[in-house]
């Protein structure tokens, strides 16, 4: 594909194709998307893309299996293969090795491996410290590879195309430019030979590098679908061949019109390769994002399998494995801690720089770094469950959506290039009738001006490439945009809801308060309190023995203790023997039950409700100890975030299950007016409903699954990353760092991408609207000035280099404070 009417022209044949519900290409990565229905076909669909003059290059996957054992088995594999909806072909040979060329991304390999086993063919066994990884496609390495083929074929072009054309144009031009040299040439060679010089540098130039935009953009003209290159192909092949009847049949003209134009034709062609060769180069960088997700995947995983430790391939690491792994290297896949502590660095997946305590019961994502310890991990996800290829293919996905933006340049442009060509006539035909001696000459120079400047080239980039830089960026900075639409709508949003528990706050319940009476130490009431704690359920007990095992895991740490005689008083506390002395813990009045006034914690008890926390006291041999609080505590990001959402002109709203005093608590401490609290998750559904009343754009953002109704119901469902699979799901855009400095971000690259887009389509548009006029001859009755299709190649091909380099300044956008800077 070369321009944006080759994209409608694919999206509308690959549609008609049965099986196919809906298409979509993406002009900057080259890719086409179908939502498959009953009946699709991976064979069927291919053949219809290349009918119409495209070529659909599949992922190949190779694999061998065990079983068969002749010719008889091989071809019996190939047919149970190529039933698959999503085999273009297969290939089996007599030793079992298996080659298959189809469609389905990621999946494909693990659906083909899956097909095979069920048929009698399971995967053969590989040796585990000597697996072949040439065989096997790590995602996400040849994305792009498509920009890389082009460029070197591109350079090749550029090069003969130069080296021949260099000559002709010197010859040519140099004579026009500087008299000497013009009667210099004619003394060396006659003006019809130097012709056939020409003709012969010409002929070398069109039919060898710019062969390629003959060969499609002729069908595409026939076919009743013009394209890019067909405006290149008429240009260029009306130059020569004009040319060519001057210099074989001179007679055919008036005297006056026998002029050659080889130099332009070859000029444009080396012109417009240039320009491709340069976008190519462009293109290849907006490709960066992936390729750098997909380099965080580890090549081997050290798996203790039957007490000895093995190398394997990633695509032999199974779910239950236990991993093993040494200070400094790269996690493989997603697990949990089983034994060891080590610090990770997960920068690169969640954003967030500083490396994030791992130990026995923690969770970890591959991809990410140890640093100086060393651990064993369960795996728990693997392949395309792991969050890293679950980051790497929502990245895709949004990379690969369009923009209701896009879907109105999508239409412009189909209409475009037939626009241009009866322009092109007209023009011919106007110089032709009332044009100034020779007519035919100026004719035929202005419609060819016009056919090769409107190419259509920038408007087909100006989308994609911000799409495919904006959401690369956001996905350094922690945000996965799922859904292209969010990218063009979050700028819009003018209302941000927040749930509390988990969005706002952590999620999970923290001692935070721990206030001793005179005569107790601090660490002594909490490890008295903890041993007794440690014998109930509940979530205040889980936040006060946490914070006692972590004191205890410091160097100097507090001794684990044993309590004897438990008993729990409903509605009032617990209490137990410890260390041969008496502890109670409970609310106060447990402590009134007890006879022990909480008088002297009045101050501390008031200040701790004030801020939305609940007391509870804890008395030791009868004695009033301590006062203990527990609560949910902020996110370290939150009330930063917020404040800059205020500055940004949003206004910030808070939406909870929770009750009226400790979500008011929470609120006035990030600083959020208006809150409304304890409501189901259809409760909330119908306040963001309420609030979107009067046509505001609102974004909700939440983390748990009774939030995935009101993220779906909201016109931006922002996600936790560190939240429920379900949420995730609901959700158009994902947090992968967990906090809502995450949302900041997210807001601000939409703004960013999208002012980005309008600048690209102001140009590329401007462009074409500006230009046009000019190469018709719109000055030449004023002004007595055309526009050679020399400067309008060169034109063409600097306004999508343009484009493609304005949006890669995307690449270098920092968000700080809410402000952006690139």
């Amino acid at each position: 594909m070369t321009c944006a009417s080759c994209v409608r022209r694919v999206e509308m044949a690959a549609a008609k194709v049965p099986g196919v519900a809906s298409s979509s290409v993406n002009f900057a990565t080259k890719k086409l998307t179908v939502e498959p229905a009953e009946g699709f076909s991976a064979k069927t669909l291919a053949a219809a893309v290349k009918k119409i003059g495209y070529e659909i290059e599949p992922t190949r996957t190779e694999f061998s299996v065990d079983g068969v054992k002749g010719e008889a088995d091989a071809s019996r594999l190939k047919g149970v293969l190529e039933d698959v909806a999503t085999v273009v072909n297969a290939k089996v040979e007599a030793d079992g090795k298996v080659v298959v060329e189809g469609m389905g991304g990621l999946r494909q390999r693990e659906m083909v491996i899956e097909t095979a086993k069920a048929a009698g063919f399971p995967p053969a066994a590989a040796k585990a410290t000597q697996h072949d990884h040439s065989a096997h496609q790590h995602h996400g390495a040849h994305d792009h590879a498509h920009h890389m083929g082009d460029e070197a074929s591109l350079k090749r072009d550029v090069i003969i195309a130069a080296v021949l054309t260099a000559p002709l144009f010197v010859l040519e031009m140099g004579g026009h430019i500087y008299a000497p040299m013009h009667h210099w040439l004619m003394g060396v060679i006659d003006t019809q030979n130097l012709y056939y010089v020409y003709f012969l540098l010409a002929t070398a130039v069109i039919f060898g590098p710019g062969r390629r935009f003959l060969k499609s953009g002729f069908p595409a003209l026939f076919h009743g679908a013009p394209e890019m290159n067909s405006l290149v192909a008429l240009g260029v092949s009306a130059a020569y061949l004009y040319s060519l009847v001057t210099t074989f049949a001179p007679g055919v003209l008036p005297e006056n019109a026998r002029h050659v134009y080889y130099e332009a034709a070859t000029v444009i062609v080396t012109l417009i390769l240039i320009g491709r060769l340069l976008e190519a180069r462009a293109s290849g960088k907006t490709g960066d994002a992936i390729r750098k997700l997909a380099s965080l995947q580890a090549k081997t995983a050290r798996i203790e399998r039957n007490g000895e430790i093995v190398d394997l391939a990633m695509d032999e690491v199974r779910a239950g494995d236990v991993v093993v792994i040494r200070p400094g290297e790269r996690l493989p896949v997603d697990g949990e801690v089983v034994d060891g502590h080590s610090y990770v660095d997960e920068s690169m997946i969640s954003g967030e720089p500083v490396p994030v305590e791992k130990t026995v019961g923690t969770g970890v994502l591959g991809g990410t770094i140890n640093k100086t310890g060393a651990f064993k991990y369960r795996a728990t996800k693997v392949g395309g469950d792991m969050m890293l290829s679950q980051i790497i293919r929502l990245v895709e996905q949004a990379q690969g959506s369009k923009l209701p933006i896009q879907l109105v340049v999508d239409r412009v442009t189909a209409l475009f290039v037939p626009v241009v060509i009866g322009i092109a006539l007209l023009t011919f035909i106007v110089w032709a009738a009332f044009g100034p001696d020779p007519a035919y000459t100026f004719a035929l120079i202005n419609a060819v001006a016009v056919l090769i400047i409107a190419c259509p080239c920038a408007m087909g980039l100006a989308t994609p490439t911000s799409i495919m830089v904006g959401t690369g960026r956001a996905a350094e900075l922690g945000v996965l945009f799922r859904k292209g639409e969010a990218l063009q709508q979050l700028r819009s949003a003018e209302i941000v809801v927040v749930d509390k528990t988990g969005t706002v706050t952590k999620g999970r319940p923290e001692l935070t308060d721990l206030i001793v009476a005179d005569g107790f130490e601090q660490d002594d009431v909490l490890r008295l309190v903890a041993a007794v704690e440690a014998h109930s359920e509940h979530p205040i007990a889980e936040a006060i023995t946490r914070a006692a095992r972590e004191k205890m895991a410091a160097p100097a740490g507090l001794e684990p203790m044993n309590a004897r005689n438990f008993e729990s008083i409903t509605g009032y506390g617990i209490r137990a023997v410890v260390d041969g002395r008496q502890v109670d813990v409970g609310a106060d009045r447990y402590m009134e039950k007890l006879g022990l006034s909480v008088g002297p914690f009045a101050d501390a008890a008031k200040r701790l409700g004030r801020g939305g926390k609940t007391p509870i006291y804890a008395a030791i041999d009868g004695v009033l100890a301590a006062v203990i609080a527990v609560a949910d505590p902020l996110k370290p990001s939150s009330a930063e975030a917020i404040r800059t959402l205020r500055s940004m002109g949003i206004e910030v709203m808070m939406v909870t299950g929770d009750n009226e005093a400790t979500a008011r608590a929470i609120a006035d401490e990030v600083g959020i007016d208006r809150v409304i609290a304890g409501v189901l998750p259809e409760g909330k559904v119908e306040a963001i409903h309420d609030l979107r009343q009067g046509g505001k754009i609102l974004a909700f953002i939440g983390d748990g699954i009774n939030d995935a109704p009101a993220l779906a119901e909201a016109d931006i469902g922002i996600a936790i990353g560190t939240g429920t699979d379900v949420a995730i799901e609901s959700a158009d855009v994902v947090l992968v760092g967990g906090d809502l400095i995450g949302a900041v971000h997210a807001i601000e690259m939409s703004r960013a991408t999208m002012s980005n887009i309008r600048q690209n389509l102001f140009w590329a548009f401007g462009y074409n609207v500006a230009l046009i006029p000019l190469a018709a001859g719109a000055l030449y009755p004023a002004f007595g000035i055309t526009l050679s299709p020399m400067i309008g190649a060169g034109a063409m091909a600097l306004s999508s280099v343009f484009v493609v380099g304005n949006a890669l300044r995307l690449k270098t956008i920092s968000v700080t404070g809410g402000k952006v800077t690139s």
